[in-house]
């Protein structure tokens, strides 16, 4: 039996990374700014589950909660990175307010949860962080390019916490999630003021993402918890077949572009 701590755990990954935790016997801390929606899953599962109202870009509220959750069981095994947001809209239109908000979240609210849990599983000697990043932490694209900034420093972060923690029996992971139904284009999303010199780009993008909102969050949760099982975890995933060849269409052109211009590139060498 293992003891999961979830944040972002009223809706999408996060609920469906819970609800699977809790169905296979484990035991889950399950953090949100707004548990109201987990109540439910509380009667369902009296005795496993733990609400946890936690805003996690509040560092001192964090640390408080951390503590909660570690005792709420007696231990931490797994740590699921999961609460975020997207501000959606082209970079010139953010505002400084919205770009500090976001970023509070997405990436602060990581770190915060990161360092306040590092503690306890390194005193337990092992554990096994999960941060929910995307397919995109790799590179930007046309009005999400503030979210996929704030998922690829994560991402960054993330490969040097592996590293920090490895030698204290600690796994930590990136979840390169692609496109799941999950609200994060409705309920999670923060929207810039429109400027109408980019009506034609929002078209195109419009036209290339179709409505199809993506399969369930309720697919991934097997693949999470086949991971969290495995004695030697990758410290990145993809998950999903389309995300996994998005992805690979992005590092190869990436690879092109880099021996296209490699001429140029090495005549810094003096």
């Amino acid at each position: 039996m293992r003891v999961w701590f979830v944040t972002g755990a009223s809706r999408g990954l996060g609920r469906a990374f819970t609800e699977a935790a809790l169905d296979r016997g484990d035991r889950v801390v399950a953090a949100a700014r707004d548990v109201g929606p987990l109540a439910e899953l509380e009667a369902r599962h009296p005795g496993a589950l733990v609400r946890l109202p936690l805003d996690v870009s509040d560092r001192a509220a964090v640390r408080k909660g951390v503590d909660q959750a570690a005792a709420a069981f007696g231990r931490l095994d797994v740590v699921v990175n999961n609460a975020g947001g997207m501000l959606f809209g082209m970079l010139e239109e953010a505002t400084e307010e919205q770009i500090r908000a976001h970023f509070d979240v997405n990436l602060f609210g990581a770190i915060w949860v990161t360092q306040a849990v590092a503690p306890y599983l390194r005193a337990q000697g092992s554990g096994h962080i999960l941060q929910v990043t995307s397919m995109g932490a790799g590179g930007g694209m046309a009005s999400v390019g503030l979210y996929a900034a704030g998922k690829s420093a994560l991402d960054s972060v993330t490969q040097a916490l592996a590293m920090e923690l490895a030698p204290f029996g600690v796994k930590v992971t990136n979840l390169q999630m692609g496109g799941y139904d999950t609200g994060l284009f409705t309920l999670g999303t923060t929207a810039t003021e429109p400027d109408p010199v980019y009506d034609g780009l929002r078209a195109e993008l419009a036209a290339m993402w179709g409505e199809d909102a993506g399969p369930p969050p309720s697919n991934a949760a097997p693949v999470v918890m086949e991971l969290v099982d495995l004695p030697e975890p990758p410290r990145r995933l993809i998950v999903g077949s389309r995300s996994y060849d998005l992805v690979q269409q992005m590092d190869e052109a990436r690879t092109a572009e880099y021996r296209a211009w490699e001429h140029l590139s090495r005549k810094a060498d003096g």
